[in-house]
């Protein structure tokens, strides 16, 4: 992790300069939509949380239009646990039966929800909270995944976890009319009006596609994607990105994130950034500097 960079040790000089190397992403980015998967440390150490909030009310009154959608696996897994129940876990997704439904609709839709409501209002944001069941903007089925390394047609049923079968982006534009930031819990809704958990990280490439956005930003828990020897790797695309899931490069809880940003890339978003949601403002270091904290994937 980098070191913090105290206000006193830079100089005004310096305050300037990192303000004018701004400037050409600003004029770049100005009314454009950024999609951000928030998850990961960012969302549970008390600083980071802080800076996250901060850097979303910039981007806003610099005139981007940023869009949050947030994860909350460790307060769902504390959660759990607190009720004796063990959390479980197929190919990245999360095994939901009714019970766990329950927790998960109530930790995400409520209590992590709010906290980032709150803290972006503190900040001076608008924020508004939503989740996919409100004006029904997230519809959805009940996702059966394929069996890695069975015939095809072997699917596993792991309960209320819902596949996207639609977004309705007229809320959002809305509300980015009105200069509001929405802050999205990646619940949706069936048919017959059935709660379904779905993975953030999935909800947040969808929405992106879907408000044709500039960028995906997906904060994690590690530098980026690495390679084998645990080497950064800054700048993929999709061809690659293929490549290292077919060799095993890329696995667990890392495939929901990638597969969301390859379909993301490959269906008109510009550029997708998985980043070090560890990192002091890594929001703005990775949308606003020269110097980016994670890996880039192109559409091309």
């Amino acid at each position: 992790m980098t070191q913090p960079v105290h206000q006193q040790d830079v100089t005004p000089a310096r305050k300037a300069e990192i303000l004018a190397e701004a400037l050409p992403y600003i004029k770049r980015f100005f009314d454009k939509t950024i999609v951000i998967k928030y998850g990961g440390n960012a969302m549970t150490d008390p600083h980071l949380k802080d800076c996250f909030a901060r850097d979303v009310v910039l981007l806003k009154l610099v005139g981007l239009n940023p869009v949050v959608v947030h994860g909350g696996g460790p307060q769902i897994e504390n959660l759990l646990t607190r009720m004796g129940k063990k959390g479980e876990f197929i190919q990245g997704m999360r095994v939901t039966d009714a019970e766990t439904m329950e927790v998960v609709e109530m930790v995400l839709g409520g209590q992590v929800n709010k906290e980032i409501v709150n803290l972006i209002n503190k900040h001076g944001g608008k924020a508004v909270g939503l989740t996919g069941k409100d004006a029904g903007f997230i519809r959805a089925k009940k996702l059966l995944m394929q069996k890695h390394g069975a015939p095809v047609g072997d699917l596993i049923d792991v309960g209320q976890v819902g596949e996207i079968t639609g977004i309705d982006p007229s809320l959002i534009s809305f509300l980015d009319q009105g200069d509001f930031i929405p802050v999205i819990a990646p619940i949706g809704v069936g048919e017959e009006g059935e709660t379904y958990n779905i993975n953030a990280d999935v909800v947040a490439g969808k929405l992106a596609e879907i408000l044709h956005a500039e960028k995906l930003v997906l904060l994690t828990n590690t530098p980026g994607v690495l390679d084998k020897a645990g080497n950064l790797l800054t700048g993929l695309t999709p061809r690659q990105i293929d490549d290292l899931v077919a060799d095993g490069t890329l696995s667990g809880g890392m495939l929901p994130k990638i597969g969301s940003a390859l379909d993301a890339a490959r269906n008109g978003v510009k550029s997708v950034h998985i980043i070090d949601g560890r990192v002091e403002h890594c929001l703005l270091l990775e949308i606003l500097t020269d110097h980016g904290v994670g890996t880039m994937i192109k559409s091309k």
